[in-house]
């Protein structure tokens, strides 16, 4: 020890002798003890049903963005109907099941759902007076400056009366049924979703009936929207609606009576389908009952036109069994949705988005041989920016190949008639072994996969429905190939769903490969969907709902420890829904250790980024635009020696809890190019939507000087053809 710290250890020994010896006594200072903060505490975490309608109100946003085409402007207008109807029927129809039998579930932020359902309506009631003052203020008056008109039964002229007279009596009469309500007639059970209107009679029918009131259910076989011919107008396009047509003629409907109102409205159910999987013995059977319960569920909204008289509200209300917080009064149409018929009505591509061909990898466009190429290469696609093409070709040559002697493939969304199935039922004909899982319960679209499923099985297919329980989400094709002496396994592992439509609209990657692990890992996956047995080892993928939780978890810490190593800690995620509490809980703490992490959430988000000490480290940002985005991305810094990862499954807990998911590694240069194109949105600077802390978004805009950068545009001019 250095002469210098003994003199100094000496001295201070004397001064604390010198302390005690005047018996002075000091304060004893305890130190003070950090209080590690609750991770779980409810302020920390929004709402999920509360952030899903943020979500449809950035939709809405859409419509008022001028650099978009006008169509595709009042297109987003319209989705946000379509959204909030999904929403009311399955997410607001689940938070009045849970009061009605007293079954509240209060999620990690703690609210009730009666506080919830008080929010929504607020939330609702703001935006969807909005929507109306969008479609009435801005939307019609610049369609009709394009010359696209919709005409208003004050000011059809002679001519046009006549033929839409005509149109009543021969299309529309034929098909209604009026129902007058009295004893003998009954309020009708009425369709989820369907347009009906509402009359107030005066007079004697011919059997002297006098009720005052009658119903008129639209038939959903008639269009909402009926084009005039062109030489009863001026130029343009000029549409009429059904409502106006059935307002304008409804006393035609009651002979002799006089109508003193007509008024238009829609009710909304609870369309969701709930099943006691400890009953169920065949699954297709019990949804095939189930499906037409959907049209008749309990009420949980009443669409009203804003004219109509509070007592007829009223009675409607009764009828339904609602309260005033369930009614909306409506400037316009009822049913928006069915609006969206006017862009096969009007012929104007000049207002709509510039057609593009989606771009093909040059080794897929000089060589034929689809298996030649993935023996040399694996292959990366993002759709719809690249084709979906040689995903349909791999199964097309598969069908046909002689060496190939079995397909196994899951369906989530595909259509009946699609190019997929095309293939899987020539592959069955032509003698191979095909194995297919069907996610019957995929919502909405139940009816669909139950024709999917009859159409394969007729053909010799062997179909499956997954394991009872757990949605089988996972996108996968496994296709086996006779090549020597050897059986070669070619797989697709994909982010979004077979559908070749949906892939010209959302965003999605596909991964095309022979890697033989990868072909064992899938091998095994489809083992525990169609058969039973105990949890098998995978090599390459990570999957739900066994391993790929626990992974996102365990690689969450390994950034911690890259930190704590005084390396950069460096977290990217790309979903389309974030509410699994722990993954969130592993954010906030790799935060708190000061890894760097970026979340792009399309929709649903509970965490709260920006939170002083929690998740300052966090940036949330959701990108609407074009397209809808869909891939699930997951990339982890890794010390530098980066671990990408692409997935069939959100960052939610029935995604990764209460489904079958799959998560597959990328590396080299697939892995490079996924950081690359997360990279083009966090750059985004006019389609992005930053998230608060307190809930709210915020659209991003170019700073001064910084020129307009939207990721989905690059990448189109990127990959395709435009």
């Amino acid at each position: 020890m250095s002469d210098v710290i003994i003199d100094q250890v000496e001295a201070e020994s004397a001064a604390a002798a010198a302390l005690l010896e005047s018996r002075e006594i000091l304060p004893t200072i305890e130190p003070i003890e950090e209080v590690p903060v609750d991770l779980k505490a409810s302020e920390l975490y929004i709402n999920r049903e509360l952030s899903h309608l943020q979500f449809n109100v950035r939709v809405l946003e859409q419509a008022l963005d001028e650099s978009y085409p006008l169509l595709e402007r009042l297109m987003f207008l319209l989705i946000f109907s379509s959204n909030l109807d999904e929403f009311f029927e399955i997410r607001v129809a689940e938070q009045l099941r849970q009061l009605k039998y007293g079954r509240e579930d209060v999620g990690p932020d703690a609210m009730h759902p009666k506080k919830v359902l008080e929010k929504i309506r607020e939330i609702s009631e703001i935006n969807i007076d909005r929507q109306y003052k969008i479609l009435n203020e801005i939307m019609f008056p610049a369609l009709e400056s394009q010359g696209i008109r919709f005409l208003r039964r004050g000011i059809w002229t002679t001519e046009q009366r006549r033929w839409v007279k005509e149109f009543f009596e021969e299309k529309i009469v034929p098909v209604i049924s009026p129902i007058g309500l009295d004893p003998s007639h009954p309020f009708p059970r009425l369709v989820n979703k369907s347009l009906n209107f509402i009359v107030q009679l005066e007079g004697k029918d011919a059997f002297g009936r006098e009720t005052g009131l009658a119903i008129i259910p639209a038939p959903r076989s008639l269009p909402r929207l009926i084009k005039l011919p062109d030489e009863l107008c001026e130029e343009g396009d000029n549409l009429i609606f059904l409502s106006s047509i059935i307002h304008e003629f409804a006393d035609e409907l009651f002979p002799g009576m006089k109508v003193k109102g007509c008024y238009q409205f829609r009710i909304t159910r609870n369309a969701d389908l709930s099943f006691d999987f400890e009953e169920i013995e065949d699954l297709a059977r019990t949804l095939r009952g189930e499906l037409h319960s959907r049209k008749y569920g309990d009420a949980v909204r009443l669409e009203v036109d804003q004219r109509t008289p509070e007592e007829l509200i009223s009675v409607l209300m009764d009828e339904f069994k609602l309260n005033d917080s369930q009614v909306y009064r409506v400037n316009g149409p009822v049913n928006l949705t069915r609006l969206m018929a006017v862009r096969d009505l009007v012929d104007r591509p000049n207002l709509l988005w510039k057609p593009f061909t989606p771009g093909m990898p040059n080794k897929l466009k000089s060589d034929t041989d689809i298996f030649s190429i993935l023996r040399r290469s694996d292959q990366l696609l993002m759709h719809p920016f690249q084709s979906f093409t040689p995903v349909i070709d791999l199964l097309r040559q598969a069908a046909k190949d002689p060496d190939v002697i079995a397909i196994k493939q899951t369906l989530y969304r595909t259509g009946v008639k699609s190019d997929i199935v095309n293939s899987l039922v020539e592959a069955a004909r032509n003698g191979k072994e095909v194995t297919v899982v069907i996610e019957l319960r995929a919502r909405f679209d139940e009816e669909s996969n139950l024709q999917l499923a009859s159409r394969l099985q007729e053909a010799g297919c062997l179909v499956v429905y997954g394991v009872v329980g757990y949605k089988t989400h996972a996108k996968m094709i496994l296709i086996i190939r006779r090549e020597g002496n050897h059986l070669v396994r070619y797989s697709h592992l994909g982010t979004g769903n077979y559908h070749s439509g949906t892939a010209r609209l959302y965003t999605d990657y596909s991964y095309i490969t022979s890697d033989k692990d990868v072909g064992e890992d899938v091998h095994k996956v489809f083992q525990q969907l169609t058969g039973m047995g105990k949890i098998q080892k995978l090599k390459k993928l990570f999957n739900a709902p066994f391993t790929l939780h626990a992974r996102m978890l365990e690689l969450m810490q390994n950034e911690i420890r890259q930190v704590q190593a005084g390396k950069e800690g460096r977290i990217i995620i790309k979903v389309n829904g974030l509410t699994e509490p722990k993954l969130i809980r592993g954010l906030y703490e790799a935060s708190q250790a000061g890894v760097k992490i970026d979340l792009i959430i399309r929709g649903m988000c509970r965490l709260r980024p920006g939170l002083p000490e929690i998740s300052e480290n966090i940036r949330v940002r959701s990108i609407i635009g074009r397209f809808l985005e869909h891939t699930r991305v997951y990339y982890f810094g890794n010390g530098g020696d980066p671990l990408v990862y692409c997935s069939s499954a959100d960052w939610m807990e029935r995604n990764m809890l209460n489904r079958v998911e799959t998560g597959f590694q990328l590396t080299g240069r697939n892995a490079e190019r996924i950081l690359r194109e997360l990279e083009y949105y966090l750059k985004d600077n006019c389609q992005s939507w930053e998230l608060q802390s307190d809930g709210s978004y915020n659209l991003l805009q170019p700073a001064e000087g910084e020129e307009r950068f939207s990721a989905q545009q690059v990448l189109l001019e990127e990959f395709a053809k435009v």
